[in-house]
């Protein structure tokens, strides 16, 4: 029923993410919260049946609601500590709402980078406000037994016309109540200014623009006219130390003259430090960053600063999209084909595309960069979607390492069954004797690996989940020589037992792992060089946002000869020194169950032996590998990034992957086996009936991983050459599977997914 005009509405959508709540919620506005609350506000509401109560969202506010007036509870208050939306941003909610089929809550705690406010940091200064005879008077009148705070505040106030609030508390030892006393008086003024917290450099030196080469000129040029004109997206191809980056900034610069403000996304926090420092040197504090690893304080401060027009330019893996810039220009995406651009968690968007989107709506340009560019972008690059600009030669004398690829097969044969080739051990010595500088790439952590019977064969798994456990620990301490006992992790749910001693299936004592990790990797080198200074980075070493910069800036500082990492010291990194690359293990990303694995491995290898060389002095690089003759290796060795691309395009052409073709992977989950099963069946049935005609239905099949913490998982792939019509299609699945059980049972979307689900 329509109730009497004058009352208020709020439509609200409630912080529970599940489908089963996604839509609006209706509450009555109590009259004195009436023109406080407004569309974007976080509220507190009663929510279900015992009036729990919850946060909310409002999404509209109205006069009237078709809906019974004694049901209609009321909002209990609105929550002040709480980042609001703006328009533009929960129209980009309901974008990526309908884009990826999530809720919308999902979608909104998604584009808020920063939920709550953090108290803000003053800083106070004590300002004389009496004159110097007026000061010797006060002087002339404390008592100095009973007022030794006072007269120590007022000879300084002589000498210094300011004072810093902390310093005369802290070092001078006058209380509050002193300094209070004496501007009541109107002796002194407190000036209070907002301090942000520092999350990013402070006094680097600022430098000028380095003389850029003609390539790079070229491509400047290109993205200066296009941000100028037609904003159409551009493509830079640039092969490792080409030189990007500086084209980036001339860009950037010429967005900041224009009064706009530019995104730079970055694939890995490692690269934070690296890549701030080289644009705080050229732009100076309008340059910040947003990461997850920074505290709330600092990341509230310098959304504050980004929203108040304080910052040109913005720095940060994925979320620092969401930067609240009032008039962006530029949104640029370094290495853009790195996978960590793509969300693992609901909604599953890749921020290319939600760049793409907002530029389109904020008349932005979008910039997309990298040494090996995405099927997908060089795709759309050599239809004309795109503009490409390519940079096909290292700056100055750098030039591109030699490459050797080792077949290990031979190494074994040969009777050597390290970790390191006859090669690579060969080469690694020669730097050491130089004082030149290595890096080992492999791509785990830790042990990783999996721990088997070497009787019968049986792999440890995960109870809860469909993976082996992999091995960790056992390593001794070299400062107190205590040994870390073995555990076997599940990297899924955390799930951890002691190290197993004997086989549960039939009892054998032959159990032993896998070990192929960065943490065994470092063992083997220190055996093999005792005298060898090695620092590992993977995600075991740095659990401290404070911890990336260390262990970079030491090995910069030449404080270590080998670097020993995972994907994250491969991507982007610069270290002159570093004449040597040794790629450990090529084959782990090769064989995955994704049809992006030769992509993958193709741009795992190149970016690697990218390190290498980029100084003065030549560089080299080791690729170890079980498949020398995969296309993938080959064209990774000859650093042919046209060759792999027309290679695996025929196979992504003939098996209709994207980008010729989109897929859809619709993922059904739920506790009870035959109960997901069976509705998976059913929904592939209903699919092939109503589009089997016109777009490619394949499954149901059991998830890569079919099991995750008891829960068991059923995906079906959709593939047609149009997305929208892909989304019409997860439309009418989310209604079809509408009367299902929500409670037991879960529907997830993604589009064109880089991992197989």
């Amino acid at each position: 029923m329509d109730l009497e005009q004058g009352k208020k509405y709020a439509g609200v959508v409630i912080d529970i993410s599940h489908e089963k709540v996604d839509r609006l919620f209706h509450y009555r506005i109590p009259e004195h919260l009436c023109g406080s609350i407004r569309e974007g506000m976080e509220v507190v509401v009663p929510f279900g049946a015992g009036n729990k109560m919850r946060k909310a969202y409002v999404m509209e506010i109205t006069d009237f609601v078709d809906f019974p007036e004694d049901k209609i509870k009321w909002v209990e208050s609105i929550n002040d500590k709480a980042i609001g939306m703006e328009q533009k941003v929960m129209s980009l909610a309901y974008w990526m709402k309908r884009q990826y089929g999530c809720t919308m809550i999902a979608a909104m705690q998604t584009v808020l980078p920063v939920k709550k406010k953090i108290k803000a940091l003053e800083c106070k200064t004590i300002v004389r406000n009496a004159a110097e005879d007026e000061i010797l008077q006060l002087i002339n009148k404390c008592n100095p037994l009973r007022q030794a705070a006072r007269l120590r505040i007022l000879k300084e106030l002589l000498v210094l016309k300011e004072l810093p609030f902390d310093l005369v508390t802290g070092k001078l030892g006058v209380s509050a109540a002193t300094i209070k006393s004496l501007e009541e008086k109107g002796v002194v003024i407190i000036r209070k200014e907002r301090e942000y917290r520092n999350a990013f450099l402070s006094g680097a030196k600022k430098t000028e623009p380095v003389a850029l080469t003609p390539l790079q000129q070229r491509a400047a040029e290109g993205i200066i006219n296009s941000f100028r004109s037609e904003k159409k997206t551009v493509l830079l191809h640039g092969i490792t130390g080409s030189g990007k980056t500086e084209v980036y900034m001339e860009a950037i610069a010429a967005c900041i003259r224009d009064g706009k403000q530019a995104i730079v996304l970055i694939p890995e926090i490692a690269l934070t430090f690296q890549t701030l420092k080289r644009f705080y040197m050229r732009f100076g504090d309008r340059v910040s960053v947003l990461h997850s690893k920074m505290s709330d304080g600092e990341r509230f401060d310098q959304y504050e600063r980004a929203k108040n027009g304080m910052l040109d330019i913005i720095i940060g893996p994925r979320s620092a999209l969401f930067a609240p810039f009032p008039n962006l220009g530029l949104i640029v995406i370094d290495e853009e084909h790195e996978s960590s651009y793509k969300s693992e968690k609901m909604p599953k968007y890749h921020a290319r595309e939600v760049a793409q989107y907002l530029c389109e709506r904020e008349d932005a340009l979008l910039v997309l960069g990298s040494a090996t560019p995405s099927v997908d972008s060089y795709y759309r690059a050599k239809k004309g979607d795109y503009l490409l600009y390519e940079l096909d030669e290292r700056i100055g004398s750098a030039k591109l390492p030699s490459v050797h690829t080792v077949d290990m097969r031979e190494e074994l044969k040969a009777g050597n069954k390290s970790f390191f080739s006859r090669k690579l051990k060969e080469l690694m010595t020669e730097r050491f004797v130089r004082g030149e500088q290595v890096m080992l790439f492999i791509n785990r952590r830790g042990y990783a690996g999996f721990v088997s019977c070497r009787e019968c064969g049986e792999v440890i798994k995960c109870p809860h989940c469909d993976v082996s456990l992999s091995q960790h620990g056992g390593n001794r301490n070299p400062y107190t020589g205590v040994v870390t006992p073995q555990s076997l992790v599940c990297h899924y749910c955390g799930y951890a037992v002691p190290m197993v001693t004997e086989c549960p299936t039939c009892k054998s004592k032959k159990v032993a792992g896998f070990r192929a990790g960065t943490q065994r990797l470092e063992e083997a080198l220190k055996a093999e060089y005792p005298s060898v200074r090695i620092l590992r980075m993977d995600a075991d070493t740095t659990k401290k946002k404070e911890d990336y910069e260390k262990i970079l800036s030491a090995f910069a500082a030449r404080e270590a000869d080998v670097l020993i990492g995972t994907q994250m010291i491969v991507k982007g990194h610069d270290f002159s020194n570093v004449t040597l690359v040794g790629v450990v293990a090529a084959d782990l990303s090769l064989f995955a169950a994704n049809y992006m694995s030769g992509e993958r491995t193709f741009q795992l290898l190149t970016q690697a032996a990218g390190r290498a060389g980029r100084g003065e002095k030549k560089g080299e690089v080791v690729i170890q590998t079980y498949q020398p003759d995969n296309y993938s290796v080959l064209h990774a060795s000859s650093q042919d990034y046209k060759a792999f691309y027309e290679e695996e395009m025929v196979y992504r052409t003939f098996a209709k992957y994207p980008p010729v073709c989109h897929m859809l992977a619709v993922q059904l989950l739920a506790g009870e086996e035959e109960r997901i099963w069976n509705r998976g069946e059913s929904l592939a049935k209903w699919l092939k009936e109503e589009y089997g005609e016109e777009a490619g239905i394949i499954g149901p099949a059991k998830g890569v991983v079919s099991k995750v913490k008891d829960i068991f998982r059923v995906v079906i792939y959709i593939k047609h050459p149009d997305m929208e019509m892909l989304i019409r299609m997860k439309d009418a699945i989310e209604e079809k599977m509408g009367e299902r059980d929500e409670k037991k049972e879960v529907l997830q979307f993604d589009f064109d997914p880089i991992n197989m689900m």
